[in-house]
C-alpha cells in the first residue's frame, strides 16, 4: 500500500470515527484536480496588472511554473473538467448538498515545493469556464505571495490589509482579470501577526462576506503549507473544502501524516498525489480522492 493510500486510509477512518459520534451522514470529499510543483524562478517576468484588470499572460504563467508545458494543456483541461464538478456540488449546491463554508476552497501541502500554487492557478482557470459561477482566487500565503508577485500585484494592498483595517472593505481590493468570471485578491502588506489575523473574528466575517456579496461566488485560496507556518491552521478552520497536494517520491510518510493531523480531523479533506511516476496517461499528472466511501483506498485514476 502506498503511501497515500495508507494515509487516506487512516484519514478516512477518523473521519468515519468522527460521523459516527456525530451521527451525521457521510460525504465522500470530492477527488482533487492534478498539480505541478512550480516554482517561480529569480528572474521570472510578472503578468501585467492594469487598473483595468490584470492581464493573464499565459507566458508569464508558464516561465513561472504555475501552468504545464503547452502540449500538455489540452490533457490537463480535460482532468480538470471531470474533477472539478464535485468541488462546485458542495461549493454552491448543484446537484449535491452545499456543505457548511463549501465555497471557501483552501489548497495546501505538507512543505514547499508540492505544487498547491500550481494547483490553486489551473484550478481557478477552470472553474472560471463554469457558466454560473464566478471564481475569487486569493493568495493567502503571505509569507511568500509568489501568485501577488508573478501577477505583477507584489506591492497591492491586499488580504491582510482588509484585515488590519476594518473601515476597508475587501470588495474595493479585489482585482478583475481579462477572463471576466475570475478576479484576484493579492496577498497585502506587512505579513507581521499573520496568523493572528487570520485567526481573527475579522477574517470570519471577511470570509462570510465574501460569499454573502456574490452567492454565485467560490474561492480560492493559495495558503501556506501546512508543516511550515501557523497561518494554514487558522485558514483550515475557516474553509468548507481543502485539497492537500502531496509530491510523490518527496514527501515522507510522517511528514504527511503530521500534516493531516494538524487539520484536526476537517470532514472536507481530500487528497492529490502529484508527479507520479505510476500514471496511464501522463508522465506526471496524476491524482487520488476519497476512494467509495467504504473505507477502501481509491483506485489508480487519472483521466
Amino acid at each position: 500500500m502506498s503511501v497515500v493510500e495508507k494515509a487516506i486510509r487512516k484519514l478516512q477512518e477518523s473521519k468515519q470515527a468522527a460521523e459516527g459520534a456525530a451521527a451525521s451522514p457521510e460525504h465522500p470529499a470530492p477527488a482533487s484536480p492534478p498539480a505541478h510543483p512550480g516554482t517561480a524562478s529569480a528572474g521570472a517576468r510578472v503578468s501585467t496588472a492594469r487598473a483595468s484588470g490584470i492581464v493573464l499572460d499565459r507566458g508569464v504563467l508558464r516561465s513561472a511554473g504555475l501552468l504545464p508545458p503547452e502540449e500538455d494543456m489540452n490533457q490537463l483541461a480535460r482532468q480538470y473538467r471531470e474533477i472539478k464538478h464535485p468541488l462546485v456540488a458542495k461549493a454552491i449546491g448543484r446537484g449535491a448538498p452545499r456543505v457548511p463554508n463549501g465555497y471557501l476552497i483552501m489548497i495546501a501541502s505538507a512543505m514547499t515545493g508540492e505544487g498547491k500554487s500550481f494547483t490553486a492557478v489551473n484550478l481557478a482557470l477552470s472553474l472560471a469556464r463554469e457558466k454560473d459561477i464566478r471564481v475569487l482566487l486569493v493568495d493567502a500565503d503571505v509569507a511568500k505571495p509568489q501568485l501577488s508577485h508573478v501577477l505583477g500585484l507584489g506591492d497591492a494592498p491586499g488580504l491582510l490589509d482588509a484585515l488590519r483595517d476594518g473601515s476597508l472593505d475587501v470588495e474595493t481590493l479585489i482585482h478583475p482579470t481579462d477572463l471576466p468570471t475570475l478576479s484576484f485578491l493579492a496577498a497585502g502588506g506587512r505579513p507581521e501577526e499573520a496568523t493572528e489575523l487570520l485567526a481573527s473574528s475579522r477574517m470570519r466575517q471577511l470570509a462570510a462576506a465574501l460569499g454573502e456579496n456574490d452567492a454565485a461566488r467560490v474561492v480560492v485560496f493559495d495558503s501556506p503549507p501546512l508543516l511550515q507556518t501557523t497561518e494554514s491552521t487558522a485558514l483550515a478552520h475557516l474553509a468548507g473544502q481543502i485539497v492537500v497536494v502531496v509530491r510523490a517520491q518527496w514527501t515522507p510518510q510522517p511528514v504527511l501524516l503530521d500534516a493531516l493531523k494538524s487539520l484536526d480531523g476537517h470532514p472536507g479533506v481530500s487528497l492529490l498525489l502529484n508527479q507520479s511516476a505510476h500514471t496511464v496517461t501522463s508522465s506526471y499528472y496524476y491524482y487520488y480522492g476519497y476512494g467509495n466511501g467504504r473505507g477502501e483506498p481509491p483506485k489508480p485514476g487519472g483521466t
